[in-house]
């Protein structure tokens, strides 16, 4: 019994500052972006992560990576 995983779909999230609370605990939000090539470098996708980056109003936190695959038997 060989299971096979077959990527589907990639998205690239930014973990964006989005202001403070009541306490002033630092808020995030998240934004995403579809359709990223499943065969894109690493490099490449944190270089557009970079540029991008520079046009968003909210501070930049960090960058994800999300990856879906189907998970299925042979």
């Amino acid at each position: 019994m060989a299971a096979n995983k077959e990527l589907q779909k990639v998205s690239l999230a930014f973990k964006l500052e989005n202001g403070t609370d009541d306490e002033g605990n630092t808020v995030y939000k998240t934004k995403s972006f579809a359709n990223v090539k499943g065969n894109a470098s690493a490099d490449s996708i944190f270089a557009v992560a970079e540029g991008i980056k520079t046009v968003l109003k909210n501070t930049t936190v960090a960058y994800y990576v999300n990856e879906t695959s189907l998970l299925q038997n042979n």
